[in-house]
């Protein structure tokens, strides 16, 4: 049972599995933030719009697909495909994104696709390691709970890294929010400065004062 509990905690910290819809000529992109270091498998196909779903998709409905990094540079991509996968190894932290553009077509048609991203601990084969090392099945849950544990614990100071990030983002921008309001009272002083000895210069002059 905590074997069961710990991986359930465990899977949305590291799953992103939806369906979406895309219309011909169109892109989607879904981005997911990786640590660095962390093994990554994303998989998609194209729902099948037949009927009859041992018929092979129209050409209408194949679509390109395209991985990129934080920085943008393609990791992999495919082409008039109807389903496919990726999987690469995170090389630093960040935002790593996955887009998927519908062909054109005419009239317009919508494609449903399903996608499933899966990083850290659930990529990791453990039913075939337990196959090939002959493992009994107390062993392979022992070996289960143990990634998911370094997984939580590698998550949780993850997280606690953003954090501290995010508080000295939060501290900068307050600090540069204050000299900006010291600058702007200061300017004010100086203009209001500047305009009361103008105008008292000008009635001096005109013998008003």
């Amino acid at each position: 049972m905590l074997v069961v509990i710990l991986i359930e905690l465990a899977l949305p910290l590291s799953s992103e599995s939806l369906r979406f819809d895309i219309r011909s000529g169109e892109t989607k992109c879904i981005s997911e933030d990786i640590r660095s270091n962390s093994m990554t498998r994303g998989t998609y196909h194209v729902i099948n719009p037949n009927e009859d779903q041992d018929q092979p998709l129209p050409y209408s409905h194949l679509l390109s697909a395209k991985v990129t990094s934080t920085h943008g540079y393609i990791i992999q991509s495919a082409k008039g495909v109807e389903k496919g996968e990726f999987v690469f190894t995170a090389a630093e932290q960040g935002d790593y994104t996955a887009c998927f553009t519908a062909r054109d077509h005419s009239p317009l048609i919508t494609l449903t696709i399903d996608f499933e991203w899966r990083t850290s601990v659930q990529f990791k084969d453990l039913v075939n390691i337990a196959k090939k090392g002959k493992v009994d099945e107390m062993e392979l849950e022992l070996r289960k709970m143990h990634e998911t544990v370094n997984s939580i614990h590698d998550e949780m100071f993850y997280f606690r890294e953003r954090e501290e990030e995010l508080e000295e983002l939060t501290q900068e921008t307050t600090t540069k929010m204050v000299c900006l309001s010291f600058v702007s009272l200061f300017l004010g002083f100086s203009v209001a400065g500047i305009q009361f000895w103008y105008l008292k210069t000008f009635f001096h002059k005109r013998k008003l004062l």
